[in-house]
């Protein structure tokens, strides 16, 4: 064999993986500074949120399968932002408890949020909405004139059409800008390519007069006893809402209507929610979480402080196949880019063809013309449980994919499209407690962990020493180099990936450490009993590692086997177990190879290697001298 070549090899693995870990995976900082790995929660502290389940409609804790799916959703989004093993538990009956290493404040905000999305077509208005809209990709190719109804081949407008910013105004040749809203007109929403699909037979609306539940009917009842019968009889004669701008006096019959609470105005009907004008959008954004989850229902709610009647929901999350983050490169904006299953995209196109033709007596068109007098189709808004994050001027039918586009940054992009793609909870959270986490405990098991650590590797490599000998140093060095192996690969996963090391990761390399020493036992023991066997030990080395390879395979696979079984099946602290077990055994076996064989091989040819006082194979060297006859020795042993 050629043990240079793999020594080599050897060389070139720690180059590139200690390349990586200077410059690459967002490195920053001084070299120091990069040779940090990412720690857990019980190292370095953290900040844990603690989440409660809303009570069912008729009062009940929700049952356990609904808390145990939305542990998972919510361990699947709080992965998704880039972090490992972090905790998400069970706690009681009604609590969900997340932990996360370092100052997570801004990453847990929103990971109990239920993410029902709803795509609802606007029915009426009372003002502005906000600089977002939902468009198809920006690769689309060149616009229709402004202003201009687009014909079935069309696409929008090119940013920086005759677009308006502010409150209100609306861009080019449909992107929306609200108050605060973006110049530079953003892409209205393309109609598909002629032949798209055929629409499928509009869904029943719900009636307003649909069977009333007795929990809400009672609390109607409270509401209106709370507002008087003058004023409830008012708001219920309106049908539509009422203009304070024309008459200021004309609110003041509704005055009491402003002193309900946001769970006394969800008792409220979506109309009067929307006609009566004292009823604010603080109060609806108060209501109950999943107030407006019912698709078959019509809804009340508000963007940019603005109300918005709308539609029943003709399209929902689960119609969404996928959703990911990404730069537009024209645009220069973060967008959430969205593809629907093949029966969402029916749906869609459905909608879109609805919005973009209205029947001569919906009123969508004129709420379109209340936000803008330029519009010339329907809005459709995108709701995601109380919140209308966009709400386009429809210019053409869409089949296929399509882009939410607004003020995002890499982070909330990422974070609105983990929200869609992991689907929504099947309980409703209420955020109760955020507090940050103390390390100080982590930090003295640490110590003492690592101090144990220590001192055991220091027996170890002094038992080699004396036992082995020269073979010692083979052990001594092949553990450094494991080491630093391992710990240049868990600063880059750390970095890429998210791994972070806890005090159970800290216990999987350390029991891989020994399983390394392990090996070593195997080989050198393999080795001598060659050298019993009456061979020298230049002949021997190959021999014994030829038959010790073997075991050493066999028993390190079966570590990491075990390793990988522990990681699919356990949660939190043991995955890292078991993931640094897995991973340095994997690395140990790669300084088996082009490592300690290479070197044992430069060994045998070396005088020292054949002296019994220096090898630390003196006893097995001096036996088979011992058992060779007379005359038949090899001189190499006689001059050793």
């Amino acid at each position: 064999m050629h043990p240079g070549r793999q020594l080599a090899v050897l060389g070139l693995i720690f180059v590139v993986l200690y390349l990586l870990v200077f410059f690459a995976g967002g490195a920053k900082g001084s070299f120091t500074d990069r040779l940090h790995p990412k720690l857990g929660l019980d190292l370095i502290g953290g900040t844990q949120a603690t989440y409660q389940a809303s009570l069912t409609a008729n009062g009940q804790v929700p049952p356990q399968s609904s808390m145990q799916e939305a542990r998972k959703i919510i361990e699947s989004r709080v992965n998704a932002l880039g972090v490992s093993e972090a905790e998400v538990v069970i706690e009681g009956d009604r609590n969900i408890v997340v932990s996360l290493a370092g100052k997570a404040d801004d990453q847990l905000k929103n990971v109990g949020q239920a993410a029902q999305m709803r795509f609802r077509k606007v029915l009426k208005a009372t003002g502005d909405v906000s600089a977002t809209a939902l468009n198809p990709p920006s690769a689309v190719p060149s616009a229709a004139p402004s202003g201009s109804a687009p014909a079935a081949s069309s696409a929008p407008a090119p940013a920086g059409s005759d677009a308006q910013g502010g409150s209100g105004g609306q861009g080019g040749s449909g992107g929306q800008g609200g108050s605060g809203g973006q110049g530079g007109g953003e892409p209205a929403l393309a109609p598909a390519p002629s032949g798209g699909p055929s629409a499928p037979a509009a869904e029943p609306s719900a009636s307003a007069s649909a069977p009333v539940p007795a929990d809400v009917e009672s609390r109607r009842a409270a509401v209106e006893k709370k507002v008087g019968a003058a004023a409830w009889q008012a708001a219920s004669a309106l049908k539509d809402p009422v203009d304070l701008s024309q008459d200021p006096t004309a609110g003041k019959v509704f005055a009491p209507f402003a002193k309900l609470t946001g769970p006394e105005v969800d008792a409220l009907t979506p109309e009067m929610q929307f006609n009566v004008p004292t009823i604010s959008c603080k109060q609806l954004n108060e209501r109950r979480n999943g107030a407006i989850d019912n698709k078959d229902a019509k809804v009340t709610t508000c963007q940019s402080g603005a109300k918005m009647y709308l539609d029943v929901a003709k399209v929902v999350g689960t119609d969404i196949a996928s959703a990911s983050p990404q730069l537009d490169q024209q645009q220069g904006q973060w967008v959430v880019s969205l593809n629907f299953t093949s029966e969402g995209q029916k749906k869609w196109a459905a909608l879109t063809r609805e919005a973009f033709t209205p029947a001569p007596d919906d009123t969508c068109l004129q709420a379109a013309q209340a936000v803008s007098p330029s519009a010339t189709h329907c809005l459709v808004a995108v709701v995601l449980d109380k919140e209308i994050i966009s709400a386009p001027e429809i210019q053409g039918v869409l089949t296929g994919q399509s882009q939410i586009t607004g003020q995002f940054t890499p982070e909330s992009a990422r974070e609105l499209a983990n929200q869609i793609k992991y689907g929504a909870l099947p309980v409703t959270f209420e955020p109760t407690t955020t507090q940050t986490v103390s390390a100080t405990l982590g930090t003295q098991q640490l110590k003492a962990g690592l101090l144990a650590a220590g001192i055991g590797m220091a027996l170890v490599v002094v038992y080699a020493f004396f036992y082995y000998r020269l073979l010692g140093t083979v052990i001594f060095l092949s553990l450094v180099l494991s080491g630093l192996l391992t710990f240049g690969a868990l600063v880059f996963l750390g970095r890429t990936t998210g791994f972070t090391l806890t005090l159970p990761g800290i216990a999987g390399f350390i029991v891989s450490l020994g399983v390394a020493a392990d090996s070593f036992v195997i080989y050198f023991e393999r080795l001598k009993d060659e050298i019993h066997e009456g061979r020298s030990p230049r002949s021997a080395v190959p021999r014994a590692w030829a038959r010790a390879r073997r075991t050493i395979i066999s028993a390190n696979t079966i570590t990491v086997m075990a390793a990988v079984v522990l990681y699919i099946v356990s949660i939190g602290a043991v995955k890292g177990f078991a993931f640094a077990l897995g991973l340095a055994t994997v690395l140990d076996l790669v300084v088996v190879f082009l490592f300690r064989h290479p070197i044992m091989t430069m060994f045998a040819n070396t005088k020292a290697f054949m002296s019994p006082r220096v090898s630390g194979l003196g006893r097995a060297l001096k036996r088979a001298a011992a058992e060779e006859p007379a005359g038949t020795r090899p001189s190499r042993v006689k001059e050793a």
